[in-house]
């Protein structure tokens, strides 16, 4: 997440976090099947609307990939059909740390101000525990086939360093659309 903010203040993009439309939910519903399609609803809604805008710039998205689970893969085909014309161009960036990192990173600060379902840090960290045992959270050497695709170790990053190496990286896209 604080990667996406660094990131999206260099691009001026907006940043869209994944449970922004589960924060502004669960409140009123509490966690369940509903709360995931309501959120899921919201999320298409204004990608689209992003998707269809010839003046809107684009978007910057995080999300949790489940990458031993078909409906995310169904889901990341999904958005990236919206944004599917000719001058759109989807960037994926994988981002990994060890456990021991992702558990320290869980409760800090901006986390927990932005992520307010991320408060209850007992339960938030069983929740780690729990998709890290249920689900593989990194890709396979070559599984994503992306043309513009990178995937980063954060573990010993700092959320600059992480946040420069990723701009660095689009740049050289950009870099490429001159010549």
């Amino acid at each position: 997440m604080s990667i996406g903010e660094k990131i999206a203040e260099v691009t001026e993009l907006p940043l869209f976090h994944n449970h922004v439309t589960l924060d502004a939910i669960w409140p009123y519903i509490g966690w369940n099947d509903t709360t995931f399609e309501l959120a899921e609803q919201l999320r298409f809604g204004i990608f689209k609307y992003i998707s269809e805008d010839a003046h809107h710039k684009g978007i910057i998205f995080t999300f949790v990939w489940s990458f031993d689970n078909q409906k995310d893969w169904a889901y990341i085909e999904k958005i990236k059909s919206l944004f599917s014309q000719d001058d759109q161009e989807v960037y994926f960036i994988e981002l990994a740390a060890d456990l021991e990192e992702r558990l320290r990173r869980n409760k800090t600060e901006n986390r927990l101000m932005k992520k307010p379902s991320k408060r209850d840090i007992k339960f938030s960290e069983y929740e780690l525990l729990a998709s890290v045992e249920k689900d593989r959270l990194n890709s396979k050497p070559h599984e994503i086939k992306e043309e513009r695709y990178l995937k980063l170790d954060t573990t010993d990053l700092n959320i600059e360093e992480s946040s420069q190496v990723i701009i660095e990286w689009l740049g050289t896209f950009e870099s490429s659309k001159e010549k």
